[in-house]
């Protein structure tokens, strides 16, 4: 007798259909881009070369400012050699592209992809309505022979302005795949920018490209071509530039069939003893077969067509249910629910699959998904259904013109939840939230306002999200604080500050609040207003008079570089601070706890603003 394996060992009662899933295929391989020096380049001109930083001047134009060494590619181009592009000695087919960028200010570049399609990179810091122009966009056409005002055309904007300060790095994600050409060279399907990530946002998402864009480095287009690098419009570094090639054949599910079997099954069974209620074969995976009932099991069996050997990784979601995979005889993984990811090694040639779907609750659909992925081979859809068709509800948005402001549960990048939390809207699309158990501002973005879909979609579970640029400040704690020494370490609570909150108005300005506290005996307002053009936030602490031994800590942070006149660059040139008036009140940059922290002495009135 065969024993059976169950499926649900290990799984709650009830299997809940998952709403997100994080891919993840550890078979395909990055390829760093070495900026120790130029090699990787054709011919490069004299603006190009490797430093080890670049930082710009937020009062003047154009200027980078860099230091010796190696890791950071710059253009500094000047008024006598106004600079030339760079171009790639490889070529690229499909392929990924991450890379980290600065610009001066009033600065513009770009990458082109395959030497043809340009993705702008220009300072648009603090602009509102973002054109195809504007960094992160996909510049335009062009045709000479247009009339004026028409010559531009098929250029595509960000969906929003997720762009940094200038002397900020910015981090920008791609995909990318070329346009396909038959025997004879006739293109027979156009190149395509799958998605682009600004900053952690999407700005775009699987957008055709119907020929070269201005500027491209042939009228004709090609299946491989160079990555280049505009170099002839203003300084610029780059550094942590990885490339992810996709130039194998993806594999092929062959000979697909299947059995249904009505009913529930915990265990995978004695097939011997079962009689199909159904069989046939397929195109593709699907689990949208005539005559399923709300319970079956169904078993898949085929071949998949392996071209280049190596490891394999495979996603799968069995929603409602549960699911087991081998392939060539090995198993990928055992019997499974929800969400479920494994990793074989293949060589070349056909493999035996055998699949398992088995659903047990009535009230999901059959949505089974899978996907693959291997060397040099993107993510390829074995199903006839995305894993975003089957694991996301619609996402409830908030409108910050009918709510402005919500409370709500907000979980923090560090794991930290936030149980009184209060986000702000501004029309100027920049946002942020407060922390009402600390007094204190806790992070803000730039982009759209907040997706509640966690907070009211179903049970929900009470937070919200940030749609966003993030910047994140830290762990909550007290903004205001009594030392007896430098010495001593900020707090990390309220016990014995005597902190109670009061509440907040609204100002003169719906997006304007002011928040009220009392805290070690002295009543404290605070006020956030969004600087013109969502480029900053400034904030305005009113605490009646000075304070003996009492500290405002402005920021927290592993590195804070004073830069003069009050400015101060944070992080990793993360975002900037400038104080107020407070500047003239020694400021003080300490080290504690392995961490820098910026702190200026308790006035009748603190104020700064962050940029970033």
């Amino acid at each position: 007798m065969v024993q059976a394996k169950p499926f649900f060992s290990n799984l709650p009662g009830i299997i809940l259909l998952v709403f997100s899933i994080i891919l993840h295929y550890p078979g395909v391989a990055q390829n760093a881009l070495s900026f120790d020096d130029l090699d990787a380049f054709e011919t490069p001109g004299k603006t190009w070369s490797i430093v080890a930083d670049a930082k710009a001047d937020l009062s003047q134009q154009g200027l980078l400012t860099v230091s010796k060494g190696k890791g950071v590619l710059v253009n500094l181009p000047t008024e006598k050699n106004k600079g030339q592009d760079l171009y790639t000695k490889a070529s690229f087919g499909d392929f990924d592209l991450e890379v980290e960028y600065l610009v001066a200010k009033g600065s513009n570049s770009g990458i082109y992809l395959q030497g043809m399609y340009e993705i702008q990179i220009l300072d648009s810091w603090g602009v509102s309505n973002p054109r195809a122009g504007d960094n992160g966009g996909i510049y335009e056409r062009w045709d000479d022979s247009k009339p004026e005002g028409h010559k531009g055309y098929q250029g595509y904007a960000p969906r929003q302005n997720a762009s940094s300060a200038p002397g900020l790095w910015q981090k920008l994600r791609l995909s990318f795949q070329a346009p396909r050409f038959d025997n004879d060279g006739t293109k027979i399907k156009n190149a395509r920018v799958l998605s682009v990530e600004l900053n952690g946002v999407t700005i775009h998402e699987d957008v055709e490209l119907f020929g070269p864009t201005r500027g491209a480095m042939a009228s004709q287009e090609r299946n491989r071509g160079p990555l280049r690098i505009q170099g002839d419009h203003g300084a610029v570094a780059f550094r942590n530039l990885r490339l992810t090639p996709f130039d194998n054949a993806a594999p092929v599910l062959k000979d697909l069939t299947y059995d249904l079997y009505k009913g529930r099954f915990e265990a995978l069974p004695d097939y011997s003893s079962l009689e199909a209620a159904k069989s046939g074969e397929l195109k593709t995976l699907t689990a949208s077969i005539s005559g399923s009932t709300d319970q079956f099991l169904i078993r898949y069996r085929g071949q998949l067509d392996i071209r280049e050997g190596g490891n394999y990784s495979f996603n799968f979601s069995f929603p409602g249910g549960a699911g087991a995979l081998s392939v060539g005889g090995k198993q990928v993984f055992g019997p499974s629910g929800g969400n479920v990811a494994g990793e074989v090694s293949l060589d070349p040639g056909l493999h035996p699959v055998e699949l398992v779907y088995s659903k047990v609750q009535d009230w999901v659909d059959p949505l089974l998904t899978a996907e693959i992925a291997g060397p040099g081979i993107r993510p390829v859809l074995l199903s006839d259904r995305s894993f975003m068709q089957s694991s996301s509800p619609d996402p409830i948005l908030i409108d910050p013109i009918e709510r402005p402001v919500l409370r709500s549960f907000m979980d923090l990048p560090d794991g930290y939840r936030m149980t009184h939390a209060v986000s702000v809207a501004s029309p100027e699309k920049l946002h942020y939230t407060y922390d009402m158990d600390y007094g204190n501002l806790t992070q803000l973005w730039k982009g759209e306002f907040l997706d509640a879909t966690p907070m009211w979609y179903s049970r929900g579970d009470g937070s919200s999200r940030p749609r966003g640029s993030l910047l994140y400040l830290g762990t909550p704690a007290l903004s205001l604080a009594q030392l007896s020494s430098m010495d001593q370490a900020w707090p990390t609570d309220t016990l014995g500050s005597r902190y109670r909150i009061k509440g907040y108005r609204v100002l003169a300005e719906e997006y304007e609040l002011q928040f009220s506290y009392d805290l070690f005996g002295v009543a404290v307002e605070d006020k956030l207003e969004v600087e013109s053009g969502g480029k900053g936030l400034k904030r305005t602490l009113n605490l009646g008079g000075a304070l003996e031994n009492r500290y405002v800590r402005l920021v927290v942070a592993g590195k804070i570089e004073d830069l003069g006149e009050g400015l101060y660059l944070v992080g990793e040139k993360a975002y900037y601070v400038q104080l107020g008036e407070q500047r003239q009140l020694a400021p003080v940059l300490r080290e504690s706890n392995g961490q820098q922290e910026l702190l200026v002495p308790a006035r009748e009135n603190v104020d700064y603003v962050l940029w970033f």
